[in-house]
């Protein structure tokens, strides 16, 4: 049959655009030092937290006492979830413990849920993996996921652990339930199998090429791991490789109905634990000597992913800088986009989880602040005034007030 001349010319131009699933190839080299000096340790924190008085790291005690009549102070009452709901703030200085407080019921042993702080644990896990030769970050993930199917075989790990996989993914909550991908993936047509439910999505555009927040991509990561070993060993895994050598005996991890690990969405540990993943970081991932994570892991980690920059970012966004599973302070200059905590130091960076959950790591200042919350409202942002925030920053949780008051806790 004879093609006509037009449709030879869409033939090529199709041709010359290539395949809606080409995406980015850029090669990732794990390789440098993180983006701050890393300080030596004479003590870790694996079967208890050395512990320090605050004035004796240079922790200013007015600071302090703003900081935490700020986070327990109640506006409203646990009937209307009102106002911060803080259950559980550890304050961690030059490696110490040097503040911790509990409300409604939790103390220093209580494993609490931690939603999307689990993803950062994805990120620990992933690199752990990636160190022992399991696979290259550049990588298909469809080499070892191989749900992902033909049409997903460019989304390379490092597309999800960026989140930039491409995969056509909703991530809303409960102010749209019905067209929540998330939602389905947690609770209902997803639950029993939750990587195979993110496989069967489609592509939505060319992996690499557009940041999207997705916990779906999280969830696929951990489904590669999985298929790197057998089941037995997979489900001791997380405790073999990060939570045992770490000392975070209180860390739980729930799975789906065919056994993944939900990394989404559901790890449970305690603040005191929580804080050990922070240090790890400042270390660049050693730990009492040990190297865990590879060389390179924790610079990766903390690069902006390169789709951000390609993608339209409003002001309601402004504060998600994404790095690798966690969150950066550096802002888009090129774009005007300012840094989303102005009142932290710019290396600062965070785990961060649904409902008030967080892990702030402020290497300039060697701290690390673990506040495990369940607020319903919260403050306004600096930068977008979202429907129903609280105008007053001291009535509710907001993040770049809380930054304010830890970024000022240190005399400098």
């Amino acid at each position: 049959m004879r093609t006509s001349p037009l449709l030879a010319v869409a033939l090529l131009t199709l041709s010359a655009c290539g395949s809606p699933s080409a995406g980015d190839s850029t090669p990732v080299v794990l390789a440098g030092p993180p983006p701050f000096p890393v300080e030596s340790r004479a003590e870790w924190p694996t079967q208890a937290w050395p512990t320090a008085d605050p004035a004796s790291v240079g922790i200013d005690p007015a600071a302090l006492k703003k900081l935490d009549d700020y986070l327990f102070t109640r506006h409203g009452d646990d009937v209307d979830r009102k106002g911060q709901r803080t259950n559980a703030f550890v304050l961690v200085k030059d490696g110490k413990l040097v503040f911790e407080r509990y409300a409604r019921g939790t103390t220093a042993e209580t494993s609490l849920l931690t939603w999307s702080v689990s993803k950062s644990f994805v990120n620990t896990l992933i690199g752990i993996a990636v160190g022992e030769g399991r696979f290259r970050v550049d990588e298909p993930a469809g080499k070892y996921y191989t749900a992902l199917g033909p049409d997903k075989q460019n989304v390379r790990i490092t597309d999800l652990l960026r989140m930039s996989s491409g995969i056509d993914w909703n991530e809303t909550y409960e102010a749209s339930p019905v067209f929540s991908s998330v939602m389905a993936m947690l609770y209902t047509r997803g639950q029993d199998d939750m990587p195979r439910f993110v496989a069967g999505h489609g592509l939505a555009h060319a992996p690499g090429t557009r940041w999207s927040y997705s916990s779906g991509d999280t969830n696929v990561l951990l489904a590669a791991l999985r298929a790197t070993m057998s089941d037995a060993e997979y489900a001791s895994y997380p405790w073999k490789a990060l939570f045992l050598p770490l000392g975070m005996k209180s860390a739980r991890f729930e799975r789906d109905g065919a056994g993944n690990f939900v990394g989404s969405s559901y790890l449970y540990a305690s603040a005191r634990d929580l804080a050990k993943w922070g240090l790890l970081y400042l270390t660049d991932g050693v730990w009492e000597g040990k190297r865990l994570l590879p060389e390179g892991w924790v610079a990766y980690t903390l690069t902006m992913a390169p789709a951000y920059h390609t993608t339209d970012v409003p002001p309601p966004l402004w504060e998600d800088n994404p790095g690798a599973q966690v969150y950066l302070n550096v802002g888009d200059p090129a774009r005007n986009i300012p840094r989303p905590w102005p009142a932290a130091p710019p290396d600062t960076f965070a785990a961060l989880g649904h409902w008030g959950k967080s892990i702030f790591v402020i290497p300039s200042l060697d701290l690390v602040a673990v506040r495990l919350g369940d607020d319903r409202e919260y403050g306004c942002s600096v930068h977008h005034a979202s429907k129903g925030c609280v105008p007053d920053r001291e009535k509710a949780f907001t993040k770049g007030y809380y930054l304010e008051l830890l970024s000022g806790l240190v005399k400098r």
